[in-house]
This record gives C-alpha cells, sequence and structure tokens, in this order.
C-alpha cells in the first residue's frame, strides 16, 4: 500500500516549495497554476484515505512507521482512525478552496501566499495522522509560522498587532503541553501515544497533566476566556486566512482533547467535566450575545465560530457516544459553513473594501445569486434543519438533555442566538433599500465565486441530509474511545 499519510503530508509541502522555487521572478499567472496543481494533487492523495477506510475497527490504518530519533525512541508514527480521518479530507480540501479563492484577488507576491497555505495544509496533516507525541508537538508548532505570515504580510491595517498577538497565544498555550510531553515520556520512556494512554497517573498528576493541555488546546479551539486573539486575527486576516483559521486551524483545539486529554487523563477529565461544561455554556450564550452587537461582519462570523465551537467542547465532556460524534460532525460542519460565511464577506469586501454592516443594505437587488447563497449559508449557521449546521447541534443537544435538561436547555439556547446574529446580518446586509451607490454598482457572482460557494453549498446539503456516512466512520472509533475514558487509571 502506498504511504498515503506521508503523501498528504509532503506532497503540499513540496508543491509549496516549488511554487517559491520555480516563481521567484514573480511569476504570478505560473505561481497561481503550479500552486492549484499542487492543492488538487494534495487532495486527490487523501481520497485513498477515505475510499480504503474501513470503519469496522477502531485500530489505526494507514500505519506508517520509521526511526526519527532513535536516541529518545521517538519516530515518525503516523497512524489514523475515525476520528482523524475525515480532518485530514476536510483540511485539504479546503486547502484547494483557498488556493482557488485567490486567484484573482491576491495581486502581490503572490508565490509566497499560495505556497504559505500549501505548507500549512502539510503541517496540519501531520498534525492529525503523528502517533508520536514529539512529533505532534513538532507539526503542531510549526503550522503557527505559516498563518503568522499569511496574518502578518497579506492582513489589514492592524494586520502585525494581530499576527503577533495570534502568535504569542497559541505559542504560549501550548509551551505548558511541552512540559506534560516531556513528563509523560519520562513515565514510559516513550513519545507513542499509546504508551501514553496506558500509563498509570495518580489524580494530582492527572489534574496537573489536564491543566498543561488544556491551556494548550483551549486557546487553539479558542474556548472563552482565552478566545479574544479570534476575532482580531480574522479581522486583519485576507479571505482565505479567515477561511483556514475558522475551517482548520480551530479544530486542531477541538481534535486535541480527544487525543490527547480524554485518553491520557480521564479521572481527571471525569473529575474537571462540570468546569467544562460550564466554560462551554459561557461560549454559547455569552460569546452568542456578543456576536449579535457587532458592526463588523468578519467579527460578527469570528464570535459565532467561538459559539459554535462552544458545543464542540460541551460534547466532548458528556462522555456519551452522542455527544462525541455530535461535537464531531459539529467540528465538520463548521469547517464547511464558517468557510462559506467568511468566503462571502469576501465576495463583497472585494467588491467595496469595507466590511462594516452599515455600509451595506439592499445587495439583493444588485447581486441575487450572491444573496441567495448567503441566505442559504446563514441558515445553516442558524442550524437549519436539512443543513449539517442542525446535525451536530441536535446530537448534541441531544446528549446534553440525557445528562442533564438544565444543560440541554441552555445549550439549546443557541438555536435561537445563532438565527438571531446570522438572520440579523442578513437582513441588515442583503434587504431594504439599496442606500449606497457603491452597492447599486456592485456586479453578481462570476464564474469563479460561483463555483466555489456552489462546491461548498453542496457540502453542507449533503452532511445535513445525509450525514450517515460521516457517522458511520467514526462510530467505532468514539465507542473505543470511551470505553477506554471510562477505565479508571487510579
Amino acid at each position: 500500500m502506498l504511504p498515503y499519510l506521508s503523501l498528504s503530508i509532503w506532497v503540499p509541502i513540496v508543491a509549496g516549495l516549488a511554487v517559491l522555487v520555480l516563481h521567484r521572478d514573480g511569476d504570478a499567472p505560473k505561481a497561481r497554476w503550479v500552486a492549484l496543481i499542487g492543492a488538487a494533487a494534495g487532495f486527490a492523495v487523501t481520497l485513498p484515505l477515505w475510499a480504503l477506510f474501513d470503519p469496522a475497527t477502531s485500530a489505526l490504518q494507514f500505519v506508517e512507521r520509521s526511526e526519527w530519533i532513535p536516541r529518545f525512541d521517538a519516530w515518525y508514527f503516523l497512524g489514523v482512525d475515525g476520528i482523524s480521518v475525515l480532518f485530514i479530507l476536510l483540511n485539504s480540501f479546503m486547502t484547494l478552496v483557498v488556493v482557488w479563492a485567490g486567484w484573482e484577488v491576491i495581486r502581490s507576491r503572490v508565490a509566497q501566499y499560495m505556497a504559505a497555505f500549501l505548507v500549512m495544509s502539510g503541517l496540519i496533516n501531520g498534525a492529525f495522522s503523528a502517533m508520536d507525541g514529539l512529533l505532534f508537538y513538532v507539526f503542531f508548532e510549526a503550522m503557527l509560522i505559516p498563518m503568522y505570515l499569511i496574518i502578518g504580510v497579506w492582513g489589514g491595517p492592524r494586520r502585525v498587532y494581530a499576527a503577533i498577538k495570534f502568535f504569542l497565544y497559541t505559542l504560549l498555550g501550548s509551551l505548558l503541553m511541552l512540559v506534560a510531553l516531556v513528563y509523560l515520556y519520562n513515565a514510559t520512556e516513550s513519545f507513542a501515544l499509546a504508551d501514553w494512554y496506558r500509563v498509570p497517573l495518580s489524580m494530582p498528576v492527572q489534574i496537573a497533566l489536564f491543566v498543561a493541555f488544556f491551556l494548550a488546546f483551549s486557546v487553539k479551539v479558542p474556548m472563552w476566556p482565552v478566545h479574544t486573539w479570534l476575532p482580531d486575527a480574522h479581522v486583519e486576516a485576507p479571505t482565505g486566512g479567515s477561511v483556514i483559521l475558522a475551517a482548520i486551524t480551530l479544530k486542531i483545539g477541538g481534535y486535541g482533547f480527544v487525543r490527547f486529554i480524554l485518553p491520557i487523563v480521564p479521572d481527571a477529565s471525569h473529575a474537571l467535566a462540570g468546569v467544562m461544561v460550564a466554560l462551554s455554556l459561557v461560549a454559547i450564550i455569552y460569546i452568542g450575545f456578543v456576536a449579535i452587537v457587532q458592526a463588523d461582519m468578519k467579527k460578527l462570523i469570528a464570535y459565532s465560530s467561538i459559539s459554535h465551537m462552544g458545543f464542540v467542547t460541551l460534547g466532548f465532556f458528556l462522555f456519551s457516544a452522542l455527544g462525541v460524534e455530535g461535537a464531531l460532525v459539529q467540528m465538520l460542519s463548521h469547517g464547511f459553513v464558517s468557510a462559506a460565511m467568511f468566503l462571502c464577506v469576501g465576495v463583497l469586501y472585494d467588491r467595496m473594501h469595507s466590511r462594516q454592516i452599515a455600509d451595506y443594505g439592499g445587495v439583493v437587488n444588485t447581486m441575487p445569486l450572491f444573496a441567495a447563497f448567503m441566505v442559504f449559508f446563514a441558515m445553516a449557521n442558524s442550524g437549519l434543519p436539512g443543513t449539517s449546521g442542525f446535525v451536530g447541534e441536535f446530537l448534541v443537544i441531544l446528549a446534553a438533555v440525557r445528562e442533564n435538561l438544565w444543560i440541554g436547555t441552555g445549550a439549546a439556547v443557541t438555536l435561537i442566538l445563532g438565527a438571531a446574529y446570522s438572520l440579523w446580518l442578513v437582513k441588515r446586509v442583503l434587504y431594504g433599500p439599496v442606500a449606497n451607490p457603491e452597492v447599486a454598482a456592485m456586479p453578481d457572482l462570476n464564474r469563479r465565486e460561483f463555483w466555489l460557494l456552489g462546491v461548498l453549498a453542496l457540502a453542507v446539503l449533503a452532511l445535513g441530509v445525509w450525514p450517515r456516512p460521516f457517522v458511520d466512520v467514526m462510530h467505532v472509533s468514539v465507542t473505543d474511545l470511551l470505553a477506554h475514558v471510562a477505565k479508571s487509571k487510579l
């Protein structure tokens, strides 16, 4: 069998380096084509992961293991299960989308822009497939560099501030994770995650490790109150940066909870579940209200992302198959819906160079095709049945009600708040009279924009109408994870 996981990592990285090396002379058209071919190839090599994946087992599949640093027993150890395989596919698909989305929009340093996304795609796939703790940490940290450059070079007026804030938050959070990794290595003399899952740990040690991992992954999700870097990063990032940040980078944080925290420190996870549920509900409800009052479209969508990711952490700490599967489906759905919402904002910004909601109004009169897509994605963001936004939220709410009626009630508030900020955004931007003459002159979607939004709309519908293939892939792995988490290490 071909090393599909290595290909998913190194094909986009090599393609990104090729864009830089071959087009240092600033030949933008060639850079775009090489980047598009590289992104398409990177997505193509991940398709066998779906086609050949066996959902009947929770064992690692497509395993690759080679010596890396023998002195520390660190291995180049890759593998996927039903929890991680879908996110590699999502990441590779969204990389193709952002390269295509920046085709006519990015005009300065095109080769560097495209290369940053390709390299970051490979690094993110490495984080999703790494089964060695040190290897995961290398990929986890390395992905910060391309995103830092994307925000800092191609961002808005306050891009340097936003890039540094993003970098410092995520770097400082992960330093304690490094301490936790070193402790686990000393306890097991191995960096293999499977060895860490089996090592007996006392409750004080588990609590300490939980806090260390939590600080790293909660910043990445991001959870309240360490969420403040995200709105700034989204506002200043270019459209492609916002798409990858919301659709993929946040998912690394959620993935860390199920790959590290729950299986390594199960007793601490149960002991601190109440705290995690409370923080998740604060994110869902409080940040939902914050989203309503935003005047900037990107900030509104950024805060809605924080609220929706609160559903993810809530589902994980309900310790039920419904909750965890609902959280994972919510992560996939949010990847499609948030990406589409940011692309919609990008379409408007490319025409009028403003993200202020007050500058618009009556867009449906001049851009009816665009308006149809934006209404659809806003409905999905609200959790409309038949769209992907409904499936994950429904499963998590159902699991929450089974656990505690009040927790379920609190979680269900997001259905009201989500509709409030999404539909009010639509009302103010799309409907009403055309008061701004610049809005009256805006052209509707071009062919590239239509196909970009159309592909994402099909993905949102597919996951919303027929979620079973996705849930079946993850079900056995989730069941096995919960069985492991139920066993005490004390």
